[in-house]
């Protein structure tokens, strides 16, 4: 690559880099306490909040794993794309209000306060708690891994081209750190505002330049993948039809368990918000999608037609690789500034509710006081977690898109049945709450830790949430309902 493009891509990284510490000292200034640190006061916009809810769901596993699995399975990654777009209606149908009731009622500063509010149950909230811990260790592991690895392609084009793998993770995890602990989530969700902006814009723009970078366009590069494998251009793409279908599961119903999503519900400034951020958050996400999809198609073709030269060494590259050789370099620095706000953006969510999670909600599980200085704990919690998820990153095998995968099955198993339906059905009690929970984790983890295939691919996720799911149900139809109180009574008839 010629020198001047990695210097601008890298110029415009490095300005960025700059952004995100200015917003991390503004957000510092208006952080007062928990309740700000953690749900930014309920005082956020309809736009703001629109676009942080399809940007926190695109993030770097959009960015860098969706492209990479376009490349790697061809159209079956299509059906995430469909599936997260229906999944958002259902979100905001089932949760959209309700949530934002439950903040209005009780002032949780965390999605387990309204769990535990629900179910009048701390130990249920805690449950949640653990949930989330196990969940944004994963998935916060996907944004750092991805950061790291653009960050080291970047760097190889330059003067720094000696720069270790190890040092990427270093630097990612320090800007991460710096930015997260500063401005809490109040720096997340304006750093989505700039996210969700670039992401539209540049990914009409990448969409233009993949259509003229292979002949024939989007026609041409499916052509030419159909050449060398028909399976990866028919309906269901390589990975069949069950296993597409089973992305419904875990990928549309999946998106109402997604803590560092639903949770930007219950931090609007007004309930009726919800009307007009449904249609605002799901056209976000389908414009934004289209660089997901375009990369991947490109870059397999050009691969396939050797104009690139030698096949990637790994599927994670597609993205970086076609911004860096292919798209003009005010685009490509662009679009790696947009990838590092949607990474920045939702590891700061993740960093968050882990934050509050272990400092705020296990210690209440647990009967424990609540700890003085609660916000500097915070703070402190959020370098540790971190920390661990660098080091999962690093350390980690898998590619993106499925370490991605991994992290929203967690939420999702756990979190679906006792918010998405218990939050709308007075009929769920604790009793059938924890036992969903407490079993779904315990199928994933034995179908992932033993790698039990299913078969016809069918996910290991998905399977282990209909598991959840259908406990959910049975235990709650055959136990006593619980008392509900008054407040919650009145807000569930809403």
């Amino acid at each position: 690559m010629e020198e001047y493009r990695s210097g601008i891509i890298f110029g415009f990284i490095l300005v960025y880099m700059l952004i995100c510490i200015a917003v991390g000292l503004w957000a510092m200034r208006r952080t007062h306490s928990t309740k700000d640190f953690f749900m930014a006061g309920r005082h956020l916009g309809m736009i703001v909040t629109s676009v942080a809810v399809f940007s926190s769901t695109m993030s770097g596993f959009g960015f860098v794993g969706g492209p990479g699995l376009v490349y790697l399975a061809g159209t079956s990654s299509f059906w995430m794309v469909i599936n997260m777009s229906i999944g958002m209606c259902i979100m905001f149908f089932l949760l959209g209000k309700r949530l934002r009731l439950f903040a209005e009622l009780r002032e949780p500063v965390s999605l387990p306060d309204a769990v535990s509010a629900r179910y009048n149950s701390r130990f249920t909230g805690g449950l949640t708690a653990v949930a989330i811990l196990l969940g944004v260790i994963t998935y916060l592991g996907v944004q750092i891994k991805a950061m790291s690895v653009v960050l080291f392609q970047i760097l190889q084009d330059i003067a720094w081209a000696s720069t270790p793998l190890q040092w990427c993770y270093v630097i990612s995890c320090a800007v991460l750190v710096f930015y997260c602990v500063t401005g809490g989530i109040i720096a997340s969700v304006y750093t989505d505002l700039i996210q969700g902006v670039i992401m539209v814009v540049a990914a009409v723009l990448v969409l233009l330049t993949t259509m003229a970078t292979v002949d024939g366009g989007l026609q041409g590069m499916a052509e030419v993948i159909t050449r060398d494998d028909p399976e990866a251009m028919q309906p269901w793409g390589t990975f069949g039809m069950i296993s597409c279908l089973s992305f419904y599961f875990i990928m549309a119903l999946g998106v109402c368990g997604q803590p560092h999503v639903i949770t930007k519900l219950m931090m609007t400034k007004n309930i009726s918000d919800t009307r007009h951020m449904l249609p605002m958050s799901v056209a976000g996400y389908g414009l934004a999608a289209l660089l997901w999809i375009s990369i991947g198609l490109c870059m397999r073709a050009v691969v396939l037609n050797a104009t690139h030269g030698t096949p990637l060494l790994n599927a994670d590259q597609a993205a970086s690789e076609f911004l860096t050789y292919y798209a003009h370099p005010v685009l490509a620095g662009v679009v790696f500034a947009g990838l590092f706000a949607a990474i920045m953006s939702t590891a700061d969510s993740f960093l968050n509710i882990g934050s509050a999670a272990l400092v705020h909600d296990l210690p209440q599980a647990f009967g424990m006081t609540p700890l003085k200085h609660e916000l500097r704990w915070a703070r402190i919690a959020t370098v540790a977690i971190a920390v661990g998820a660098g080091l999962l990153a690093y350390y980690a095998g898998e590619m993106v898109a499925m370490l991605g995968v991994m992290g929203w099955s967690i939420f999702a198993i756990a979190i679906v049945p006792i918010v998405a339906i218990g939050f709308n059905w007075k009929r769920a009690n604790r009793i059938a709450a924890n036992t969903s929970v407490i079993s779904g984790l315990a199928c994933y983890a034995g179908l992932y830790l033993t790698d039990i295939r299913l078969p016809y691919n069918f996910h290991q996720g998905a399977f282990s949430m209909l598991i959840t799911l259908t406990i959910f149900f049975m235990v709650a139809l055959v136990t006593p309902a619980n008392r509900l109180d008054k407040d919650i009574d009145a807000v569930m008839d809403l």
